[in-house]
């Protein structure tokens, strides 16, 4: 059978993966179908905390857009999901969390993590949809190297589907889901300011029910990405996994009630993929 050519990797895509040996990462997801199975619990990652992010997504976006000794920036960190990966695979990691005390575990869970390249790690206190915030990540960020981020990282709530504290800066406080649509687009804003040209983004979000009504929050999300000066690269759909315990239970009573009431049940979620053009 006929070698596939080994092309030069375009310097834009930043990883730094061998082409020529390509076969060799076959985890590597290239397919627009997520089906990533059971959160990786490996190392210091925990699911304590509502709304984490499995791993394997930004273990994914990190490897493919990054190179070792760059910097990851994660807007939402929680408790450091992102930050982990960064420490396992050799880049800084940068993340911004509004709640002081989660920022505070985050940060000690992704310093307890193996750190076999001696890369950096900060969890900066703030609001990500703040220009304070910017300009204070512009100040870690030229700290780390030359001001600019060389991946992004944003999962935001999914509007008020989970409340994650009483702070009315919080974004799963907005009283509407435009307030909830205009905090994000400055944290869209800030994500481009702070993302080395041709770089990329990943933006995870899902969609909610409203009043009957499925809305597509995922695609106003992209929009607003889309708006703020980002180019579009993919669209990537990842199953959701219930909770184990009691699931054949539950996953019984969403049947019943699907049926009964003319409705699908969540059970995806996106990885969108962006870059920063120019």
């Amino acid at each position: 059978m006929q070698e596939l050519p080994i092309d030069p990797v375009p310097p834009e895509l930043g990883h730094e993966l061998d082409i020529s040996r390509w076969k060799e990462y076959p985890d590597l997801l290239t397919d627009s179908l997520w089906l990533l199975g059971p959160r990786d619990r490996s190392g210091p990652h925990t699911s304590e905390y509502w709304g984490n992010f499995v791993p394997q997504i930004p273990n994914q976006i990190v490897r493919r857009f990054t190179r070792r000794g760059e910097t990851v920036l994660d807007m939402f960190s929680g408790l450091g999901t992102t930050l982990i990966e960064c420490r396992r695979l050799g880049r800084h990691g940068l993340g911004v969390e509004l709640n002081p005390e989660v920022a505070r575990r985050g940060l000690e869970l992704a310093l307890s993590a193996d750190d076999p390249y001696n890369v950096s790690t900060r969890v900066m206190v703030g609001d990500a949809a703040s220009r304070n915030t910017a300009s204070e990540l512009q100040v870690h960020l030229e700290e780390f190297g030359d001001g600019y981020a060389d991946c992004v990282l944003l999962h935001p709530p999914y509007h008020d589907i989970i409340r994650f504290s009483n702070d009315p800066r919080d974004l799963s406080n907005a009283p509407s889901r435009q307030a909830f649509l205009e905090g994000f687009r400055e944290v869209a804003r800030t994500a481009l300011e702070l993302l080395r040209p041709r770089r990329h983004m990943a933006l995870v979000v899902g969609d909610r029910y409203e009043r009957g009504e499925w809305v597509p929050l995922g695609f106003e999300c992209m929009q607003v990405c889309r708006d703020a000066g980002f180019t579009l690269k993919a669209i990537n759909v990842k199953d959701i996994q219930g909770n184990e315990r009691g699931k054949g239970k539950n996953a019984n009573i969403w049947r019943y009630r699907a049926l009964k009431q003319g409705l699908y049940v969540f059970k995806h979620e996106y990885v969108m993929v962006f870059r920063k053009d120019g």
